[in-house]
Formats: C-alpha cells, structure tokens, sequence
C-alpha cells in the first residue's frame, strides 16, 4: 500500500513537471518569437504553426503528443486502480495548460490530451479522434472548432474502448477541460471572427 502510494505521488509529479515542459514556446524562442505575443498566445501546435509554418507546428504537436504519454504509460505500468491511472494521467494535461515556467499559462492541452488517450484506449481508439478533427478541420476550417468538436467524441470513444465507468466519467472531465481552455475561441466563432486555418499559407512558410 505504501509502495502503491509513493509511486502515485511520484508519478503525479512526474507527469505534471514532464508536461509543464513548454516546446511551442522553446522552440519558437530560438527563432527569436515570443509565442506568447502572437495569435491566441498559447504554446500548442496550432499557434507555433501561424509564427513558423506547419513544419515546425507539427513538430511541437509530436513533442506534446509525447510528453504526455510517458506519464499516462508509467501509470498503465505501476498503478492499478482506475482512479490512480488517472489521476497521473491528467497531469502532463495540466502541466501543458499551466506550466509552471511560464507563470501557468500554456497552451490548449489538445496534443497531450492525444498523448494520454492513445495510451488509454490505444491507436485505433486514437486514430478514430484524430479522424474525426481532421474531417472537421478539412470542411470548417476552424482548428478550435476541430479541437472541440473532437474533444466531445471524447467520453463514447473512451467508453467505446474501454467499457469503464470511471473512464468514460474522465472523458467528461476532458471535454469541459478542452472547452474551457478554448472558451475565448468559442467567443471569437460566435462573433465570425475566429481565424480560419490555412493550409497553403502555412505550407508557404515552410518552403
């Protein structure tokens, strides 16, 4: 038992100060950007994707997927209950939305939310909620819109995969996670004004 709790401990803030690490913001600092002063001022993938092209989005995006599954795979490791699984497993999510070193403020938590779930429920699992943003993505054109429509397939696909009560309960607390942290965005549709994302301009950059 007291093995069991100094692992869960360890794991959580394991997972938090793993996903605290904020690569948007890093890797555009070495370009000379702040992130933080363009677009949205988050450190995710789509914003490091206006200031340096998708090259360089993407890759932030990979990091992020990444970081967050270290975590969530240590968990599935040396945990076994369900409710200690995630409580470990939302923490890189929270680290990326409130990172310690930039005074807790982040980027959208999508890319870890990804990272966490592909180890939850597997890349079929996985796969199914990227297919559903992208297809969004593609006919919309609107990335927080892609975020959040997908992040509300959340809870069923968990559910789907899973057959847990307590995961499907978890797939809930992302949904009003991912929301929340796009609530300025959800403003910004609501009024029209919310930027559409442009594949041939992003690839332009680039080149």
């Amino acid at each position: 038992m007291l093995s069991s709790t100094i692992n869960l401990i360890l794991l959580i803030i394991f997972g938090y100060l793993l996903g605290s690490i904020p690569f948007g913001y890093l890797i555009c600092k070495a370009k000379e950007i702040d992130i933080r002063r363009i677009g949205s001022g988050a450190t995710g993938c789509t914003n490091v994707s206006r200031a340096l092209g998708i090259k360089f989005g993407l890759l932030v995006g990979i990091l992020d997927v990444v970081k967050a599954i270290i975590p969530a795979y240590l968990a599935i490791e040396f945990l076994f209950l369900d409710w200690q699984i995630i409580l470990v497993a939302i923490t890189p999510i929270l680290g990326h939305i409130f990172p310690v070193w930039l005074r807790f403020k982040g980027g959208k938590g999508v890319g870890s939310t990804l990272g966490v779930l592909l180890v939850l429920i597997g890349w079929k699992g996985f796969l199914v909620l990227i297919l559903i943003q992208i297809l969004v993505l593609v006919f919309i054109r609107v990335m927080s819109f892609a975020s959040m429509t997908m992040a509300s397939f959340i809870p069923l696909v968990m559910y789907a995969f899973t057959h847990s009560l307590s995961f499907y309960l978890f797939g809930i607390a992302l949904v009003v996670l991912i929301w929340w942290t796009h609530r300025e965005n959800l403003q910004r549709i609501r009024k029209g004004v919310e930027p559409k994302f442009k594949f041939k301009k992003l690839i332009r950059k680039t080149s």
